[in-house]
């Protein structure tokens, strides 16, 4: 994987968070950097520990599914890229966060942890595809991280004008990098 494909990856696996903290962003009043802090280090630090977390499961049944591993990456990434995509045209996202000026903690876990689902999928597939885990998941934290706190500035702002534009490109990058890679191990192009 490139640099340009992780850092792709990273986008589109942020753009979850992205929606949900523009949609946290919405509830304020006034711009509150603390909370967007502390909003984007809990979907950064669930962005990054998911995608780790599925590497070492991927690991453990590489021997016995390498054959097909091509598939299994394309596969979950289409999905994921496809679920993005569908929530963009349904509004799935909106409906994913309470937009109120307060941060309350188990909403926060459970909204981190509901975001980063699809990186617990690019993990596994990153097990398959020999990536360098550590800088593929600071990659993926910090990447959230900043636009998170970029989407609670903007939904402070701008309002949910964004979020299901931001959704429908994360879907699109996920399913086109899927789609690259079962064309490149089936020798279409190398």
């Amino acid at each position: 994987m490139t640099f340009v494909e992780l850092m792709l990856t990273a986008v589109a696996l942020s753009m979850d968070a992205f929606a949900v903290s523009t949609c946290k962003g919405l509830g304020m009043r006034k711009l509150n950097w603390k909370h967007a802090m502390t909003i984007g280090l809990f979907f950064g630090g669930f962005q990054a520990a998911m995608p780790l977390l599925g590497w070492l499961l991927g690991r453990q049944f590489e021997k016995l599914i390498t054959g097909v591993d091509h598939w299994i990456v394309f596969a979950l990434l289409a999905i994921i890229g496809g679920k993005m995509i569908y929530d963009s045209r349904k509004g799935g996202e909106e409906e994913a966060c309470a937009c109120e000026d307060k941060l309350n903690l188990k909403e926060l876990v459970g909204l981190s942890f509901a975001t980063s689902i699809d990186a617990l999928a690019v993990g596994i597939s990153f097990a398959f595809l020999k990536v360098q885990i550590v800088p593929s998941v600071v990659c993926i934290g910090v990447t959230t991280c900043l636009l998170s706190i970029g989407g609670v500035w903007i939904g402070q702002r701008f309002g949910a004008k964004y979020q299901n534009k931001a959704t429908l490109a994360g879907g699109v990058v996920l399913v086109l990098i899927g789609l690259r890679i079962l064309l490149e191990h089936l020798g279409v192009f190398g």
